[in-house]
C-alpha cells in the first residue's frame, strides 16, 4: 500500500502545529509566566526554544520522512545491522497511549467548559459558586465519561477519514478557526480596563524580580517548558514526518511549526494575563486559573457568557488537535506493524482508548483514594509523570542520538535528510553538538525532573528514584555506544 501523503505544505505545517499546540502552551505557559516574571521569562524561554525544542523536532521529521514509518517500524528500517534501537519504540508507542489516558479526560472537560459556558450554566455565580461547579464535575464520573468519549470519538472519526480527507483538511479549519478566536479574544483583553499593567508585566523584562524568585529556578523553568512544548520524544512528530513530500528542508518547516506554536503560547498569555491584571487576580494561580479564576473574570465582563465560550472553544480545538496527531500516531503503529487497515486500527483502539481513559476519569472520585504520588495526588498526576517525566525527555534523547551517533542512524544520513529541498539548511557543525551537548540538557531535565518530584517525599525514596533515571539513562547511553555491524544507507 502507497504511503500517504500531505496534500499541500501548509497542511502540513497546520496539522504538525495542531499536534505541537496542546494545552500546554495555552494552559500552562501564561501561569508559568505569571509565577516566574512575565517578560523575563518569556527572553529565555524562547532561547532555549531553538537550543532544545527544534533539533528534536528536525530530528522527529527526519526519522519518519526516510523511513516511511512511524515510530513503531522506524527504527528497524533506519539501524544498521545487529543494533538494538528498534527495542526503544515501545517508549514511544507506551508514550502515546499513557498521554491519550489522560489528555482525552483533560480535552473532554474543554469541551464541557465551552458547552457550560454557552449555554450559560455558570452564569451569576459567585467565586464559590464557580469553585463548587468545578468540584462538582469532578465528582461525576458519568459526566467526566461522557465528555471523554465526546473527545475521543470526535478524534477517531476524524482519523477515520484519512489523512487528506480527514487529518489535514478538520485540523486546517480548527487551526484556522483557532488562530482568529486567539486574535480577538487578544484584542479584547487588552482593551480592557486597567490591562496596561498586564502588558507592561507580560512585554518589559524585569530581571530584578527574576533575581528574587532566583535565576537558575527561572532558567530551569524557561528550559524545561521548553523542551515539553512542542510535543516530541513519543513519535507524535515522527509520523507525519513520514507523511512529508522531499521538496522541503526540515529545518525551514520545522522552524515555521516552532514559530506557530510559539505565537499560540504568546498569545494565549496576551489573552489570559492583561484580563487578570483588569480585575485584580493574580496570574500566577496555577492550574486552576482555568476552570475557576477565569470564569470568575467572564463573570464580570461586559458580555462575559460570549468571550467565555470563545475562549473554551479555543481552548477545545488545542486539546482535540493534539489528541487528533497521537491517534495518528497510535493508529500507524497496527497499520506498520500488522499491516491493518485504517478502519480496522480505529475500531480496535475507540475500545481500547476508552477503556484506558476510564481511570484518570474515575481518580478524582470513585479511585480518589488511591494517592500513587504522594497525598492529595490522582491517578492522572501518575499518569503525567510517567509520560511527561520519563518518555519524553528519554524518547527524545533517543531521536537525538539516533540520529547523531554512527552505531545509530548517523549524522551524515540525517543530514542528507534534513537537507534535502528548498529551505533554510541545518548547520554541519552542530554535530557535535547533537552528539553531546543536547544529550547531556536532556539528562539534565530528566534528573531535575525527577529530584522536583522526589525531593519533597524524604531522602530514601529520592535516592530510590534516582537510582532509577540513572539506570535508565545508562541503557540508552549504551546502546548509543555500541559498535554497528554495518553502517545503513540512508
Amino acid at each position: 500500500m502507497a504511503r500517504e501523503k500531505f496534500g499541500s505544505r501548509l497542511g502540513f505545517i497546520l496539522v504538525s502545529a495542531g499536534c505541537a499546540v496542546g494545552l500546554g502552551n495555552v494552559w500552562k505557559f501564561p501561569y508559568i509566566c505569571g509565577e516566574y516574571g512575565g517578560a523575563a521569562f518569556i527572553v529565555i524561554y524562547l532561547f532555549f526554544l531553538v537550543a532544545l525544542g527544534l533539533p528534536i523536532m528536525i530530528s522527529e521529521f527526519a526519522v519518519g520522512r526516510a523511513s516511511r514509518r512511524g515510530v513503531a517500524k522506524a527504527y528497524d528500517v533506519l539501524e544498521p545491522e545487529g543494533m538494538k534501537w528498534h527495542r526503544f519504540k515501545w517508549s514511544g508507542i507506551a508514550g502515546s497511549y499513557i498521554l491519550m489516558m489522560f489528555y482525552t479526560m483533560v480535552g473532554g472537560w474543554m469541551i464541557y467548559y465551552a458547552y457550560r459556558l454557552a449555554t450559560g450554566k455558570l452564569n451569576g455565580l459567585n467565586s464559590d459558586g464557580v469553585k463548587n461547579a468545578f468540584s462538582q464535575m469532578l465528582g461525576s464520573a458519568g459526566t467526566m465519561t461522557l465528555w471523554m468519549l465526546i473527545a475521543i470519538l470526535f478524534s477517531f472519526g476524524v482519523c477515520i477519514l484519512g489523512l487528506q480527507n480527514g487529518i489535514e483538511k478538520i485540523t486546517k479549519v480548527m487551526m484556522a478557526v483557532l488562530i482568529v478566536l486567539m486574535v480577538v479574544l487578544a484584542i479584547h483583553s487588552v482593551l480592557l480596563p486597567d490591562a496596561s499593567e498586564g502588558l507592561r508585566f507580560y512585554q518589559i523584562p524585569n530581571f530584578k524580580d527574576m533575581a528574587k524568585k532566583g535565576i537558575g529556578t527561572v532558567v530551569f523553568a524557561a528550559m524545561t517548558h521548553a523542551f515539553f512544548t512542542l510535543s516530541v520524544g513519543i513519535g507524535a512528530m515522527e509520523i507525519f514526518g513520514s507523511y512529508m513530500k522531499k521538496d522541503r528542508s526540515l529545518t525551514g518547516e520545522a522552524t515555521s511549526i516552532m514559530l506557530l506554536d510559539t505565537f499560540v503560547a504568546l498569545m494565549a498569555g496576551i489573552i489570559i494575563i492583561p484580563a487578570c491584571f483588569a480585575y485584580g487576580v493574580k496570574p500566577d494561580a496555577g492550574p486552576s486559573l482555568l476552570f475557576i479564576t477565569l470564569p470568575n473574570l467572564f463573570n464580570h465582563m461586559p458580555g462575559g457568557r460570549i468571550w467565555g465560550t470563545a475562549f473554551f472553544i479555543f481552548m477545545s480545538f488545542a486539546a482535540l488537535s493534539t489528541i487528533i496527531a497521537v491517534f495518528e500516531n497510535i493508529l500507524s503503529f497496527y497499520m506498520d506493524m500488522f499491516g491493518w487497515s485504517r478502519k480496522k486500527a480505529v475500531a480496535v483502539n475507540v475500545i481500547l482508548v476508552s477503556m484506558l481513559s476510564l481511570p484518570a476519569v474515575l481518580g478524582y472520585n470513585l479511585l480518589s483514594g488511591f494517592q500513587p504520588m504522594g497525598s492529595g495526588s490522582t491517578i492522572m498526576d501518575l499518569e503525567d509523570f510517567l509520560v511527561s517525566y520519563n518518555l519524553l525527555p528519554l524518547g527524545s534523547m533517543v531521536f537525538v542520538l539516533f540520529c547523531a551517533r554512527k552505531n545509530g542512524w548517523g549524522y551524515e544520513n540525517f543530514l542528507a535528510e534534513v537537507n534535502e529541498g528548498a529551505g533554510k539548511k541545518f548547520p554541519k557543525w552542530l554535530g557535535k553538538y547533537m552528539n553531546y551537548v543536547l544529550p547531556l540538557i536532556i539528562a539534565v531535565v530528566y534528573l531535575k525532573g525527577y529530584y522536583d518530584t522526589f525531593a519533597p517525599m524524604g531522602v530514601k525514596t529520592l535516592v530510590c528514584w534516582m537510582a532509577v533515571a540513572v539506570i535508565l539513562l545508562a541503557i540508552i547511553f549504551v546502546t548509543s555506544m555500541k559498535k554497528p555491524v554495518k553502517a545503513k544507507n540512508a
